[in-house]
């Protein structure tokens, strides 16, 4: 039987360079394979999808390092580790079992599909102004297409969402989650992170508060205060949680999404010319680059066995590895590393799974459906400025980016 003490465990790049090629290493090594986290930190990395599925909605797996994980109560891992704000923050996220039910119910009614829908009109709007915008700066000159669009739709959305209006706010928001990401993150740097995200957002819990608008801030401010079962720690971690979540990973998606029809000119003709959809585009391109590559950190209560081979002890912690996940061959075939929208099958646990999946996922698809045609439209001549091998991915190894996305609008002749 394979434990937590036998062979040599597969080392994480921090820096995300090569993202698939260590998905495929860590898959080669089994459903579930020892890995060592920045910081010399141990866990498992799980790639299989059926143990995954498995795992995710099995009472014996935590996500409450405060209760499960031993480094983290013993203090061996402290804020200046990068993944810290990954494990230490108290909202659903990080909840297990009755708090996590708990938290879930207090916040899935901010993401009905009838709110979702009823945010169209004001994407579309922000998608038009943004689109304005670059068409009015087109010169011939590259444009970085993920800070001049991916990055400011959602981020847009989700602060217009939970009534984050001032822009300094924002900017603020958007410097500390981009250090929550960033797993080369040096320790003073990840340690004020999460301090000044914390106070950021109890600045607009006081805002809201004293003047309550048409907001999901206000609306959860007014359960706490109504009486809910929701701690004031809880009520910042979860706007953390949101304004952090809620739009990175939309913002990998257009990112991901844009790259790969550039890449891909046959399977953009076929969308032009309806033999596939953007929903195909979409779907294909949250199994073949899911967001977020590798999704940090869940607990084993107790002992877990994976297979004949294999047991994950307890109080060790379960990385779960969505990349290699997506393009597992024996669930999409000896072609899986390709990106295809014709593919019948585009299965994939991008979102995540059971109890656990993401309530914001019907919002990023929102976004991705009107955000994807609309630019393709305005813009029928849209190439990329560099070669695919010069794009540089994020310096992470939880989200799946590049760090900038150069493109020419128009032609330049």
């Amino acid at each position: 039987m394979r434990t937590s003490e036998d062979g040599d465990p597969f080392v994480i790049d921090p820096t995300g360079r090569d993202v698939h090629g260590d998905a495929s290493r860590i898959r080669g090594r089994g459903p579930a394979a020892r890995v060592v986290l920045p910081g010399g930190v141990g866990a498992w990395a799980v790639s299989s999808p059926a143990v995954l599925r498995r795992l995710l909605t099995d009472g014996r797996v935590s996500k409450d390092a405060h209760l499960h994980w031993p480094p983290l109560i013993n203090g061996e891992v402290g804020p200046g580790w990068p993944l810290f704000a990954w494990v230490v923050v108290r909202n659903m996220f990080t909840a297990y079992g009755e708090d996590h039910r708990r938290l879930r119910r207090l916040v899935s009614s901010a993401f009905t599909t009838r709110r979702t829908a009823a945010l169209r009109p004001r994407v579309e709007a922000i998608v038009t102004a943004l689109l304005d915008e670059l068409d009015a700066a087109a010169t011939g000159e590259p444009v970085d297409l993920r800070d001049r669009y991916a990055y400011p739709l959602p981020i847009q959305v989700i602060c217009e969402l939970f009534g984050v209006e001032d822009p300094d706010a924002r900017e603020e928001i958007r410097r500390c989650v981009d250090v929550f990401f960033r797993t080369t993150t040096a320790p003073e740097e990840a340690a004020a992170a999460l301090p000044r995200m914390r106070e950021v957002l109890r600045g607009l819990v006081q805002e809201k508060r004293a003047r309550p608008t048409d907001d999901l801030s206000s609306a959860l401010i007014a359960a706490r205060d109504g009486g809910s079962a929701l701690s004031e720690e809880e009520l910042v971690d979860t706007l953390t949680l949101f304004l952090s979540a809620g739009h990175e990973t939309t913002v990998n998606l257009l990112d991901n999404a844009v790259h790969a029809m550039l890449t891909h000119p046959a399977q953009l003709a076929m969308v032009r010319a309806g033999q596939a959809t953007w929903d195909d585009v979409i779907e294909e391109t949250l199994r073949a680059e899911p967001p977020v590559a590798n999704l940090p950190l869940r607990f084993a209560v107790e002992d877990i066995q994976v297979d004949d081979d294999t047991t994950i002890g307890k109080a060790e912690a379960i990385l779960v590895c969505l990349a290699a996940a997506g393009r597992d061959p024996d669930v999409h075939g000896a072609d899986a590393d390709l990106f295809d929208i014709t593919r019948a099958d585009k299965e994939h646990l991008a979102f995540g799974y059971g109890v656990h999946h993401c309530l914001g996922a019907p919002l990023a698809r929102l976004e991705a459906s009107i955000a994807l045609p609309a630019l393709f439209t305005r813009f029928p001549d849209l190439t990329l400025a560099a070669q695919p091998s010069e794009l540089r991915p994020l310096d992470s190894f939880i989200s799946n980016g590049h760090r900038t996305l150069p493109v020419l609008l128009r032609p330049t002749d």
